[in-house]
């Protein structure tokens, strides 16, 4: 069947609908890879070139989702590699119903008299029609027209493509498929320097150089692209904005430039996806909530996003909706165990201690492998926050004999943070300096660096910072790159006291280079804290939590309520303890010791100043019955919660 395009002008769902079959609201098509049909092989390239055109000519229509190449090979994995200069008919086919697609759109082309020619046949994967079938012709070599032109027949909305060069685009071509990741890099460097505002190789470098930690080099790559802003088209340029900032840190520009893709491209759920992370960066939850819904609308069965709608919806209040949506989740994947994890979690999260066990340990009865036993470990610190530390070390064994097992070499670590978890802390310390001899000697220095750093931060803790220094010697002496961080922070935390601004100038000199800042940050808000400078931790702690997820770092929360207390903002403190912190699967984080148990005494002193003395007791009972057998420096709170 075939249209004239100026009936198709709206979008592809005019298309592919008849009357007796309404269209779907939304296009999810996937253009596969074209087939050349000429003795030619050298034209082989045109074939990928031919999808990715018409895919970036749609990205802006109304209604419907062209699939990128990205997304529609981000499943290679799972279903083994293909080669991605096969057909896409035949190689590319699984993968697009994988992802979603509710068309397909594939080809052939060929060489006649001088002129490449095209034709695009449109598949309904449901009913196995094929309702459009597009020719299009243009001179030898040009591929760009020719692709296009099929574009356009799809959408009268269709944009010209990125680039009017065939040398730029071949070579961009060349480089997506290439598995050779500095053949691909010189290639995108080829693309530009024949093009320079072909927008598509600039943040795929970009994102490499990234991946290989250099910050810098991207940076100045899209300061090279961004001085070619004039010659590209908005939504790239939306596109480059949000990257640089979010490569500069720079939140406000980078939320921006988000909205502006959204309005630009609003099929597109990755656009919606960031927006609902940003979201949740800045605890925005019911604009969490929102953007992931409409990332949903256009895929429907992406459990990554249900799965992150459930937190978003947990934290913003909605326990029933977080349920139904994660519900939504294990009925889509029966098999999967993380969404009965993640329904432990939010349960969790409401202070639903035995229904997040149960599930947990529903979680581990599936699969005592998933999280490596993890989900045993989230029963045990469900059951160990109402009080119950002899039922609690029940579930921790489970843990414990599941690491055990597997031949886990942190078996023995764990145990000894247990210990300090649930107030034996002269155990813990036994045990782990125990472990971290045996890790020298054997030796393993990441893991024995990893054990003295640990046993540095709670010699802090304890108020031994003579200890403290030796533990943090040796973590510095045997850290790898896997134990670096740990031991750095360890080794400041150890130095000598003294006044806020002596702290903020040795974090600067400890962790000198720009993306060392969270590090930086991190290490002078817990110096501070224990410190007692709760004034200048909240300055410090203030910008990190607005710019962290609750899903990335939950403690912090609880610090900043620890200072909202200690400088007279009850309120803010009261709705920063609302939820209870999550735990982590492969046992306790190191620096817990700075806010648990201690979250069970800054909410009894919340409902003591909200008048709820009953509430208050119970809480401080907690506290003192999880406090340990060693008090912290710093923990004088411990008398008082009576």
């Amino acid at each position: 069947m075939y249209y004239r395009a100026a009936v198709l002008a709206a979008s592809l769902a005019a298309l592919s609908c008849s009357r007796q079959t309404p269209a779907p609201q939304l296009q999810r098509i996937a253009i596969l890879r074209f087939e050349n049909l000429s003795s030619d092989p050298s034209l082989d390239w045109a074939g990928r070139a031919f999808s990715e055109i018409i895919t970036r000519e749609l990205a802006s229509t109304p209604g419907v989702y062209a699939i990128p190449f990205e997304r529609l090979h981000g499943p290679d994995q799972s279903f083994g590699s293909r080669p991605l200069s096969a057909p896409g008919i035949s190689a590319e086919r699984t993968l697009a119903l994988a992802v979603g697609a509710n068309r397909l759109g594939y080809g052939e082309y060929a060489l006649r008299a001088g002129r490449i020619e095209a034709r695009l046949t449109i598949e309904d994967p449901q009913t196995g029609e094929t309702p459009q079938m597009l020719t299009a012709s243009a001179a030898a070599g040009n591929v760009i027209d020719a692709a296009g032109e099929l574009a356009r027949q799809l959408s009268g909305r269709a944009v010209p493509y990125l680039t009017h060069s065939t040398a730029a685009l071949r070579e961009y071509i060349t480089g997506l498929e290439s598995a050779e990741p500095q053949e691909r890099a010189a290639r995108f460097e080829a693309a530009i320097a024949d093009d320079g505002g072909f927008a598509p190789p600039y943040l795929l470098l970009a994102q490499a150089l990234v991946q290989r930690a250099d910050r810098p080099g991207a940076a100045a790559l899209l300061d090279r692209a961004l001085a070619q802003r004039a010659a590209m088209p908005e939504l790239e340029r939306a596109r480059f904005a949000r990257e640089a900032a979010a490569l500069r840190g720079d939140n406000a520009v980078a939320e921006q430039a988000l909205a502006e893709l959204a309005r630009l491209a609003p099929s597109d759920p990755f656009v919606w996806r960031a927006m609902g992370q940003s979201s949740m960066n800045r605890h925005a939850y019911p604009q969490a909530v929102s953007a992931l819904q409409k990332a949903l609308a256009i895929e429907p069965d992406d459990v990554a996003v249900l799965n992150q709608l459930g937190y978003a919806a947990a934290y913003a209040g909605d326990l029933d909706n977080a349920t139904k949506t994660l519900q939504r989740y294990a009925a889509l994947r029966p098999a999967e165990v993380n969404p009965v994890d993640s329904l432990g979690d939010v349960n969790l999260l409401f202070g639903r201690l035995r229904e997040a066990e149960d599930l947990y340990l529903q979680a581990a009865k599936k699969n005592a492998t998933f999280l490596n036993g993890g989900d045993f470990f989230k029963a045990a610190m469900a059951r160990l926050m109402t009080g119950d530390v002899n039922g609690a070390d029940g579930l921790a064994r489970q843990f414990f004999d599941a690491r055990a097992a597997a031949k886990d070499p942190l078996a023995d670590f764990h145990k000894a943070e247990w210990a300090w978890m649930s107030g034996r802390r002269k155990e813990a310390l036994d045990g782990m300096l125990s472990f971290a001899r045996s890790a020298e000697a054997r030796p393993v220095p990441e893991l024995a660096s990893q054990a003295y750093g640990q046993l540095a931060i709670w010699e802090v803790a304890l108020g031994d910072r003579m200890a403290a220094a030796q533990m943090a010697q040796k973590a510095a002496l045997l850290a790898t790159p896997g134990s670096a961080a740990l031991a750095a922070i360890a080794r400041f935390l150890t130095q000598p006291p003294a006044p806020a601004a002596e702290w903020a100038n040795r974090a600067a000199q400890m962790f000198p280079q720009p993306q060392q800042k969270p590090l930086r940050d991190l290490a002078l808000a817990y110096a501070l804290l224990a410190e007692k400078q709760f004034q200048a931790a909240a300055a410090v702690l203030q910008p990190m939590y607005e710019a962290t997820a609750p899903t990335v770092d939950d403690s912090l929360p609880f610090l900043l309520a620890w200072t909202g207390l200690e400088t007279g903002k009850p309120k803010e403190a009261a709705s920063l303890l609302r939820f209870n912190p999550l735990p982590p699967a492969s046992g306790v984080k190191p620096f817990g010791v700075f806010y648990f148990p201690r979250l069970f005494y800054l909410r009894g002193r919340v409902a003591a100043l909200a008048g709820n003395e009953e509430q208050a007791r119970a809480q401080y009972r907690l506290f003192k019955q999880l406090s340990g057998d060693l008090p912290l420096v710093w923990a004088e709170e411990a008398a008082a919660a009576r």
